[in-house]
């Protein structure tokens, strides 16, 4: 029952009240008592009893709940749940079905706690002081305290203005600007003394503060996103001189100051950008481990800075044998934020560090650098695995932001992108002889035109956005160690510019391009530029006011307007997905509203992510202004950590993403899909059951082989009866017969390969050795030796469980001293499981009978197949020490050295 409106109603809504999982009918109702505007909560089930009255102060809450469980998108009323709190009241929680009507009720419930604030008032003790209140809410001096109309009429009345001027004088009157955006990306947040506006994560439930004094995350991101796009209006730029300089030491230690290198200009730089490459190349640091060449050359840097200017190191990273410092002077150091580290190595299975790129990424002043050192493929026919390093670097590159809910950034979301390193692009020239006399003739632009990386860019086939100086300087590689001589070694290695520095921005100013000479530890020479770079400088005034303009319009846009997008599609379909085989779709979604809106991909329900492992989207959040649109990708890829559970059935091709809207509704997209089974990712005991290719397998058998495999591992012998036709009558085969492939190739083609199991394959010849082995038993395998060692490799990293099994890993780690314990848990091991560990072992010691053409050392295999045979349990993976790491790889070398014996 509604109670009357003379004695309480301004505006009311019917709904329940949720309590310890009962719902009680009620009545929320606006109302006034001695001058107070608040809350009456009447209840239908004690009609006989007072309603309860919440006053409307500046300690009152009112918070609205959109539920965001439902998968599918309803336009309808939907109803909505509001839980208010008051100053000596516990928070309370309500149902209200219309959601319409529960909408109106709420914006007349902001209305009043606004005007009651903009009052500034203390709190009223009695009637008498509240009337000195209501004196300063324009249109409410006629209002009856106990009209039935009295409220509702009045406020109403109220005009559009007036009610914006309310809100601008709070909300321009108590705020503090935030720390200036930094344009292009999402930037991090700092702290900054006197703020308080926490940002805050996505949630599954999105709430609405309706507290004026309360800025939401959502709302002060949107004002940065417009302060970023209007930056010009409060920047300035000022000039900055960045050292940047490359050097491949060819694992040498350094035996001479290196001021002639660092100290080349009169005026000291405001920042070093110093990258190493090959600063070490012994097996351990190729296998991650520490190296004393960093502390040796990290000190020499050190003592040869410009002595004019006092530096600190910002940052160091290193992946290997490359290394990045980054020194700035001191007086800089307070302008320099968010300082992030990234590397990606592009070596053997896209990861090991001999080959790839460290980086480095800050904030100065207003300005975003990333800096990258990169030592791509080597050999002058593989400029095409050059481009694939370069494209790997930039797709896999991304930091990690400390705030989850904000996206990654890569690359190229910065406003200066600095690219050094040996880049390894040589000549298409075979001739020394002639590179030299057309070097001795000066002839530098010519024998430029036949320069790998200058025809790639031109091609757009790598480094495409960036630029780079004219080059006056000879090639610098290769030389003699501590000469000037070229190459005299057998191989008589054509010169080439390998040492390059690259650019991609604006208001970057080259003022000079060199190498030095005079250096001559290592077979390369040091190149170095220097860059006057124009730095977003912020004017802190202009800031202020921009920013108050900003809020104040944006005060009346929320008003007035909510924000609304339109999709291109809803539904996709992703048909024959395979292992490894990355596939894209596109949508397009543009705002269609008359306010800019935030977007983002949130996670359903009890879910930690906004989509499955194999999926992702791309940009997964961002801003649109009013008619702007942007393309999202969507983009399948099924890894090693995601292709076990698509080959069992378990998980299929088919997810539903939510992308939210900020203030406004929730738009829901159907993925759905086939996939093709693979080997790769499938147990051995499944695998040595198929006689024939997975794809051949009926899916039904996959499920049933998979659950048997568990058994399999359990007693070690499974009884056959659970096969039918061909397959029941023949026992399992000794080693699967798909790694029994790829080893016969191995040992058939590549045991005289050089740097076999140290060169990456190519990408395509990958897919196509994985369909091969999918679909059919081919008696040649495709593809290069690298591309059929890299693919043996990955197989055995894809297993779900490894070679040795996860039960068996602590003991294996315990008893590495002792080849005789070591021999014990082989024999533990399941049948085929250990079948597979000896057939590997007689394979990689007959391969080390050859050491001296295809560049394999024990230490460098044992290490090798140590990570992926012997690979800690997943809840120990994070807790693996470089002890343990030892450890694994000592289990190994007794088999790689002594031989198995039955």
């Amino acid at each position: 029952m509604e109670p009357p409106a003379a004695a309480w109603g301004l505006l009311s809504v019917a709904g329940t009240e949720v309590r310890a999982g009962r719902r009680e009918p009620c009545v929320l109702s606006l109302g006034r008592r001695s001058g107070r505007y608040g809350i009456v909560i009447h209840s239908q089930e004690k009609e006989n009893s007072d309603p309860d009255y919440i006053p409307i102060n500046s300690r009152f809450k009112c918070v609205q709940e959109a539920e965001e469980t439902l998968l599918i998108d309803i336009a309808t009323n939907t109803g909505c749940k509001v839980r208010i709190q008051g100053d000596e009241t516990a928070e309370r929680l309500f149902e209200i079905p219309d959601e319409e009507r529960c909408l109106g009720f709420l914006s007349e419930v902001q209305s009043i706690q606004e005007a009651h604030l903009k009052a500034s008032l203390p709190e009223p003790k009695d009637s008498a002081s509240w009337h000195q209140v209501e004196k300063n809410l324009p249109g409410l001096l006629q209002a009856s305290s106990s009209g039935a109309l009295g409220f509702e009429d009045d406020f109403n009345a109220l005009s559009l203005e007036d009610k914006r001027n309310m809100q601008n004088h709070q909300t321009g009157s108590r705020r503090e600007p935030p720390p200036p955006p930094v344009p292009q990306n999402r930037q991090f947040h700092r702290e900054k003394e006197g703020t308080s506006r926490d940002q805050p994560k996505v949630t599954n439930t999105m709430r609405k503060m309706f507290l004026p004094s309360t800025q939401s995350g959502q709302r002060e991101g949107l004002i940065k996103h417009v302060l970023a796009k209007r930056e010009k209006a409060y920047v300035n730029l000022h000039n900055f001189r960045f050292f940047v300089g490359t050097w491949n030491v060819n694992g040498q230690s350094p035996d001479s100051s290196l001021e002639p290198w660092l100290v080349c200009d009169t005026e000291p730089p405001d920042f070093y950008c110093i990258g190493f490459q090959e600063l070490d190349l012994s097996t351990e640091a190729f296998f991650y481990f520490d190296s004393a060449k960093e502390q040796e050359w990290l000190a020499a840097v050190e003592k040869s800075l410009h002595p004019q200017a006092k530096y600190k190191k910002v940052q160091m990273v290193r992946l290997v044998g490359m290394m990045l410092l980054i020194f700035a002077r001191k007086d800089q150091l307070s302008n320099i934020r968010e300082i992030m580290t990234e590397s990606v190595g592009t070596g053997i299975m896209g990861k090991m560090g001999n080959k790839g790129g460290v980086a480095v990424r800050f904030v100065f002043h207003n300005t975003t650098f990333c800096i990258v050192n990169s030592h791509l493929a080597a050999h002058v026919e593989d400029f095409e695995r050059r481009n694939q390093d370069y494209k790997d670097i930039c797709a896999r590159m991304s930091f990690v932001t400390p705030d989850d809910s904000l996206p990654q950034l890569n690359i190229m979301k910065h406003d200066v992108v600095i690219w050094l390193g040996d880049l390894n692009y040589r000549l298409c020239l075979p001739d020394a002889s002639e590179v030299k006399s057309l070097i001795s003739k000066n002839e530098l632009q010519k024998l430029l035109t036949y320069d790998q990386l200058n025809i790639q860019r031109t091609q757009k086939k790598a480094f495409a956005d960036f630029t780079e100086g004219e080059i006056k300087f000879i090639p610098t590689y290769k030389y003699d160690s501590k000469t000037d001589r070229w190459d005299s070694s057998g191989k008589c290695r054509v010169p080439a510019w390998c040492d390059r520095i690259l650019w991609r921005g604006g208001n970057v100013n080259q003022l000079r391009y060199c190498s030095h000479m005079d250096l001559k530890t290592s077979d390369h020479k040091p190149v170095s530029t220097l860059f006057c770079i124009g730095v977003k400088v912020v004017d802190e005034q202009r800031y202020r006011k921009l920013f108050e303009d900003i809020v104040r319009i944006m005060d009346r846009m929320e008003n007035d307007f909510l924000p609304s997008l339109e999709l291109s599609r809803r539904e996709f379909e992703f048909e024959n997905v395979k292992f490894r085989q990355l596939q894209k779709q596109k949508f397009q979604i543009t705002n269609n509203g008359q306010v800019t809106c935030h977007f983002s991909f949130i996670p359903k329900l009890n879910d930690s992510h906004y989509c499955k492992p194999w999926l992702r989207a791309e940009p997964c959040e961002g801003y649109l202004e009013p008619d702007e649109s942007t393309d999202i990708s969507l983009d399948v890829y099924v890894s090693k950590d995601s292709v076990t559970l698509l080959n069992s059935g378990e998980d299929k091709i088919e997810d539903i993403l939510v992308l939210h809207l900020d203030r406004g509704k929730d738009y829901f997209l159907t993925i759905s899909g086939t996939y093709l089974p693979s080997c790769f990712g499938t147990s051995l005991e499944a695998l040595c059951r198929m006689r024939r290719p997975i794809r051949e397998v009926p899916v039904t058998k996959l499920i049933d082989l998979g659950e048997d495999s568990f058994l399999e591992k359990e007693k070690s012998v499974l009884p056959l009866g659970s096969l039918d036709g061909e397959e029941a009558s023949e026992m399992p085969l000794q080693v699967p017969k798909e790694i029994w492939l790829l080893v016969d190739h191995l040992f058939k083609h590549a045991c005289h390969q050089e740097d076999l199991f140290q060169t990456p394959g190519m990408q395509e010849e990958l897919e196509q050795i994985i369909d091969c082995l999918d679909t059919n038993i081919p008696e040649t395998i495709p593809g290069s030796n690298h591309s059929v060692a890299e693919a043996l490799l990955i197989f055995l990293e894809a297993l779900p469980e490894p070679v040795i099994c996860y039960e068996l890993y602590q003991r294996c780690l315990d008893w590495s001293h002792n080849s005789r314990l070591c021999r014990q848990v082989i024999f533990q091991l399941p049948r085929c499981h250990r079948s597979v560990f000896r057939y590997l072992m007689l394979f990689l010691r007959e391969l080390l009978k050859y050491s001296e053409d295809n560049n394999v050392t024990v230490a460098m295999i044992a290490a090798l197949f140590s990570s992926l045979l012997l690979r800690p349990p997943p809840n120990l993976m994070a807790k693996q020490t470089q002890q343990d790491r030892q450890r694994a790889i000592n289990f190994l070398y007794s088999f790689l050295l002594a031989g198995d014996e039955e």
